[in-house]
């Protein structure tokens, strides 16, 4: 160590840049401020067919990159679906799935935990929104001398840049609807990804139609998911 900074020959460290410290009181108000904006966050199914101006999407897709990840590789990729023809074909090969999973890969149980939110196997979200965004998963990367690098925690750290943009999107004004046909291999073959990539889940965003609903359901109180532990 030397005056504070850890020394790295072949991996050289740097001083950890733009941090800010608040004060306490400020630190209140800003995560008061961001839990009223966040808390507004819903699940939407039901979308306008409003054109989003791209350069939107990207921020949002800058901001997922910020996420962290294991060994910091970065084991993600977006792909962002605009164009009709393929949304058709994504809605088709879902629709598919779907109607398997609800006429015969679902428990009962399952299905009477889906009941409130009053989903079923037509998706017409897939074609309507302007935005899909399909989320894949990269076990390992293939570098330009052929050499396979592992990439480690690859679940986790998608997770992590998925939630990201998730909030980015909220936070610009747009509605999401995370949506995980299973199996969804489909998507390799329609948006042409290796088969070193796994799919993680389908991204739709956009605005949501004037006289869009909700589910009334309640999320748990901060006691009925949170122990402290302070000794």
């Amino acid at each position: 160590m030397q005056g504070g900074l850890r020394v790295r020959k072949k991996y050289p460290f740097i001083p950890l840049p733009n941090y800010r410290e608040y004060p306490v009181e400020e630190m209140r108000e800003r995560l008061a401020e961001f839990y009223a904006d966040v808390s507004r966050r819903r699940t939407v199914r039901d979308f306008s067919a409003r054109d989003v101006p791209r350069d939107i999407i990207e921020t949002a897709l800058r901001a997922a990159g910020t996420a962290p990840s294991g060994a910091n590789l970065q084991p993600w990729h977006f792909v962002v679906v605009s164009g009709a023809e393929t949304k058709r074909r994504i809605r088709e090969a879902a629709e598919v799935e779907e109607r398997e999973f609800y006429e015969h890969r679902a428990s009962p149980e399952w299905l009477e935990a889906l009941e409130p939110l009053g989903t079923d196997a037509e998706k017409p979200f897939l074609e309507k929104a302007p935005y899909l965004i399909a989320v894949f998963l990269k076990k390992y990367s293939t570098m330009p001398d052929g050499r396979k690098v592992k990439h480690y925690y690859p679940a986790e750290s998608t997770g992590l840049a998925t939630g990201i943009l998730i909030t980015a999107l909220h936070r610009a004004g747009l509605v999401c609807l995370t949506h995980t046909p299973s199996p969804m291999k489909f998507l390799n073959e329609i948006l042409d990804r290796p088969p070193t990539e796994r799919p993680f889940l389908l991204l739709v965003t956009g605005y949501p139609e004037r006289d869009a609903t909700v589910p009334d359901i309640k999320r748990k109180s901060l006691e009925q998911f949170v122990s402290f532990v302070s000794d």
